[in-house]
């Protein structure tokens, strides 16, 4: 299964991919033969067919501009980094940020004014991490997101009710795991690598406050990710699965009766499954709690090197804001996504009934985003210490301690520069 919207993609040699990429890097400095202003549009190669033929349709569309898509394989977060800093990149491009660097750095252009009148109708949890001092420095394209996958028939023959809370998932877990089949998948490395700080957030906890501040330290949390490894000293785990989480197929094939998975494995598990399945967002914990779902968008965003940024911006809010048949066809036709319009999520006839309307309906009363003060730095340390306790049994009191000294740190770093 390909979750090419969804994945983060690994680093590499960023200057030397962009040189053997060839010398038509993007950004077209010149005009058409008919006159017309010619922009260079980037987007990071998706898995999903259809996706590259779909995008190049929309760039035909457009009529006051020639609009030159290009496909970009490969490392792509590490290529657009590194053309940023060039006068050879694209004029738009698609970026699962941008980041702060590139904001504070003065390499995208602001296009807060893009949504006025409309900026009410984005989703909010996805807008969150493209603003910075108030303003909008990318346009969110679709909304990917997480949940859990139950198995109706096995939590009925168990007697186990849906869980709505973290103590209730992990009875439910020991329950349901029976001969063959494990209670839950939450990936092969036990949830480490795929949950986040969703745990954080379900015991009514953030990464990073409104302020700028550790938004986990907190009893609670301690708490809450101890729980995570009682989960895995129960033995209540799937581990080993053929495929990780991101693929449904340890669901499906019976494996596990409850499996964290994405909103793009649905139509899957739906055709295998029919109606034997149900969602729950991440259960909440303790009294402050409330349910967690992650959700995330790459976002367009203009160059601050474009030779042509009041186009590249017209480009951007005709495609982005008001062509919403565009959106929606993008979001739904190939793979299985919820525009980041809320009334396109709303009105769309794939999202809604069933499960799917219930992930919307998770999305917009649950959805959060990584901040964007969230460091790959933090982020690193964070899972090694969430590691450490979910397997190793490691105290999630001194783990998280350690986090909290490295995250303000941190954040004081980044505050200063």
């Amino acid at each position: 299964m390909t979750i090419s919207r969804r994945t983060l993609l690994a680093s590499g040699a960023a200057l030397g991919l962009l040189t053997a990429c060839g010398s038509n890097t993007g950004r077209n400095k010149g005009s058409s033969p008919d006159g017309k202003v010619m922009l260079g549009h980037w987007y990071h190669q998706y898995g999903e067919a259809g996706t590259e033929a779909a995008v190049r349709r929309y760039a035909a569309a457009y009529d006051r501009a020639k609009v030159n898509v290009q496909w970009r394989p490969g490392n792509y977060d590490q290529q657009t980094a590194a053309a940023l800093l060039t006068d050879s990149g694209p004029d738009v491009f698609e970026v699962n940020g941008p980041t702060l660097d590139q904001i504070r750095g003065g390499q995208v252009v602001d296009l807060t004014a893009l949504l006025d009148g409309v900026k009410d109708d984005f989703n909010p949890a996805v807008l969150a991490p493209k603003t910075y001092d108030g303003r909008i420095w990318g346009i969110p394209q679709v909304v990917d997101t997480q949940f859990l996958y139950y198995r109706k028939s096995l939590l009925a023959a168990a007697g186990v009710q849906p869980p709505t809370t973290l103590d209730q998932l992990v009875d439910a877990a020991r329950a349901l795991t029976r001969n063959k089949v494990k209670g839950l998948f939450l990936g092969n490395d036990g949830g480490a690598g795929v949950l986040g700080g969703t745990p954080l957030y379900a015991a009514g906890l953030s990464l990073v406050t409104a302020d700028g501040a550790v938004g986990f330290d907190d009893p609670s949390a301690a708490r809450t990710l101890g729980k995570l490894h009682q989960l895995y000293a129960d033995k209540s785990l799937l581990l080993g699965a053929p495929s990780d989480w991101s693929d449904p197929a340890a669901f499906t094939q019976g494996l596990t009766a409850m499996q964290w998975s994405g909103l793009w494995a649905l139509p899957a598990v739906h055709q295998a499954l029919g109606d034997d399945f149900g969602v729950l967002p991440f259960p909440k914990d303790g009294p402050g709690g409330k349910p967690s779902v992650p959700v995330g968008a790459y976002a367009a965003a203009v160059s601050a090197r474009s030779r042509h940024q009041a186009e590249a911006k017209a480009y951007v809010k005709w495609l982005w804001v008001e062509r919403s048949d565009f959106q929606e066809d993008f979001a739904l036709s190939y793979g299985f996504h919820i525009p980041a319009r809320l009334s396109l999520a709303r009105k769309a006839a794939k999202l809604r009934q069933g499960a799917a309307a219930d992930v919307v309906t998770f999305v917009t009363d649950h959805g959060y985003a990584q901040p964007l003060l969230w460091t790959p730095a933090l982020q690193t340390a964070y899972q090694d210490a969430l590691n450490r306790i979910i397997k190793d049994g490691a105290s999630p009191d001194s783990e998280l301690k350690a986090v909290v000294r490295r995250t303000n740190d941190e954040l004081q770093r980044v505050k200063k520069r």
